[in-house]
């Protein structure tokens, strides 16, 4: 049995990690590169890095940021946001990113995952969804929510399936920060309907809910930030109480 993995998702703004409600009400949370170590210390299975401004002027810092995390720890991570082209893939892989995470740049040129896939390979190209129930359906936002689209959850993440992604990140933006669980049904249809690893984002609030998500969700993997970054589920604890729910992990 594939063991599940437990993801801390670091939110980097100015070069510092934050996190909201709902994609907003930004507060800080810590310094990426330390709070990277602490949970590669604690048994992360793996990092997501995400610059949420991802302007231009911010590219050097992550670039900057990515090759000190590489330098820290020893478990894989990932890194997103305003990622549009082959060759900001190329900057951050080499400086010692293990996989990246495209969004917005997906939806407007899809072509770029297949771009991705050729020249990377699908291991390291994670698609980030991130959705919105809007009348029973759920509905593909961009732009870190910002932007709504008519474009459906279910198909969006298998034509990136097709395309080459070899994981698919989904945030229920309806859950996001507040810590009421993860969308475990509609976890449950991407996974029945992908052959690519699931990763549940938005929502984690106890560990009955990563229990739940890994059980009724089908997840993976699961993505979590405040009760991560603020101390309320520690990381050991999460993963054996998975264990004693014959959930498998690595302890």
């Amino acid at each position: 049995m594939l063991t599940k993995r437990i993801i801390p998702c670091l939110d980097i703004k100015n070069g510092r990690t934050v996190k909201g409600v709902n994609f907003v009400d930004l507060r800080d949370a810590g310094d990426p590169v330390e709070l990277a170590k602490q949970y590669a210390d604690y048994g992360a299975d793996e990092l997501v890095f995400l610059d949420i401004t991802a302007t231009l002027e911010a590219r050097a810092t992550t670039l900057e940021m990515v090759l000190h995390v590489a330098e820290q720890v020893n478990i894989p991570f990932t890194v997103g946001g305003g990622i549009s082209s082959v060759e900001h893939v190329d900057a951050l892989l080499k400086n010692g990113a293990d996989k990246v995470s495209i969004n917005s740049s997906a939806v407007k040129r899809p072509e770029l995952v297949n771009e991705l896939a050729d020249k990377f390979g699908s291991q390291c190209v994670v698609v980030a969804i991130d959705a919105k129930q809007v009348d029973g359906e759920w509905k593909v936002h961009l732009a870190g929510g910002t932007i709504p689209t008519e474009i459906d959850l279910f198909e969006w993440a298998k034509e990136v399936e097709e395309r080459g992604a070899g994981e698919i990140l989904f945030t229920s933006m309806n859950h996001d920060g507040t810590k009421n669980g993860f969308a475990n049904e509609a976890l449950a249809r991407l996974s029945d309907e992908l052959n690519i690893p699931i990763i549940a984002s938005g929502g984690a609030g106890n560990v009955q809910h990563f229990i739940d998500t890994f059980t009724k969700g089908k997840s993976d993997a699961a993505l979590a930030a405040s009760v991560f970054h603020f101390g309320e589920i520690p990381i050991p604890v999460l993963k054996k109480e998975l264990k004693e729910n014959n959930i498998e992990v690595r302890i």
